[in-house]
């Protein structure tokens, strides 16, 4: 059973947390800090990340941390911090996407796309993307995605990615498509490493039912309907009876980012339903198994995102000739 305690020696390595300034993000970087790790923390501001710094100060006054603004909700910003990031570190370790919403009203990025599907999916696809090269220049670079339960009630339907031609948004729905999306982009990624011929490992992780301010940020935002606030009731009460508290729940991306684990596979709580318990493997739907799936989904990324994972494609070419990994 995974704890803290079994944390490796991280002293010489770079990690990226996404979402790094409260709930998970923020214990992920505790614990990669707390090894020695070099964390560049992402937040959507710098009082964000300077509270979360106040927080880890007294814990690990000698923490090495690193801001970069972010927002998944925005390509431009997406591609700002990936060159910030790229610039400052030569190698990139470890990549957590954490980051992520929930169940908010209808509502766009700034690219025009879902808010959740476009934050959770396509902001990490893109962010993975440009961060291709310090990752591929690691040793052994790992990628955690963080997919949810959520993602057994997930479907993707290409013809209606983000619920324009619905008669009523399905916030939901939408959720449970925007992790399934997590899931079958980070098991895709494992094949086109593998593909490629190189080292860096791509796994999935999910938190079960930890209460953060993840349940209650998306539905106390403005326009809310009723689905709104029977989930924001669901949380005030289910979250003290039911929910882990975040150090236990950050458990399985924190084991995905440094334990020793295969690439291609999915870890998360081992109690009933997967809502609490001890780190082990994570049950994996039908519909993220689906390679035909991930692969089409793939192709609309790169369409969507204008990130074509070109520097993965040219490591498979030299690795092993010619390569079906673009």
């Amino acid at each position: 059973m995974f704890t803290l305690a079994d944390m490796p020696d991280l002293i010489g390595r770079t990690a990226v947390v996404t979402g790094a300034n409260s709930g998970l993000g923020l214990q992920t970087v505790k614990a990669l800090a707390g090894a020695g790790a070099t964390v560049v923390m992402t937040a959507r501001t710098r009082e964000k990340f300077d509270a979360a710094e106040a927080e880890i100060r007294p814990l690990n006054r000698r923490a090495d941390l690193r801001f970069v603004e972010l927002d998944l909700a925005d390509l431009s910003s997406v591609r700002t911090a990936a060159d910030a990031i790229a610039a400052a570190h030569e190698r990139v370790d470890i990549l957590v996407n954490n980051a992520g919403v929930m169940f908010p009203p209808e509502s766009p990025t700034a690219d025009g796309l879902e808010l959740q599907l476009g934050t959770n999916h396509f902001g990490h696809f893109a962010l993975t993307g440009l961060l291709l090269g310090p990752l591929l220049a690691a040793d052994a670079a790992r990628v955690v995605t963080v997919s949810s339960g959520a993602h057994h009630m997930g479907e993707m339907d290409f013809d209606d990615l983000h619920q324009q031609r619905r008669d009523g948004f399905d916030t939901i729905r939408q959720y449970g498509r925007s992790k399934l999306a997590n899931l079958l982009f980070a098991l895709e990624l494992h094949r086109r490493f593998d593909a490629a011929g190189v080292a860096a490992r791509s796994v999935a992780a999910h938190p079960g039912y930890t209460a953060t301010n993840l349940q209650s940020a998306g539905v106390r935002l403005p326009g809310g309907g009723w689905v709104h606030r029977i989930a924001d009731w669901g949380s005030r009460v289910l979250n003290p009876l039911v929910g882990m508290d975040v150090e236990q729940g950050a458990l399985p991306q924190i084991h995905a980012a440094v334990g020793d684990v295969e690439g291609g596979t999915y870890w998360g709580p081992q109690g009933f339903g997967e809502l609490r318990g001890p780190v082990g493997r994570a049950g994996i739907s039908r519909a993220a198994r689906d390679e035909d799936v991930a692969r089409r989904l793939w192709e609309v990324s790169v369409e969507t995102t204008g990130v074509d994972y070109a520097a993965l494609a040219a490591t498979g070419r030299t690795a092993n000739g010619p390569s079906t990994a673009s």
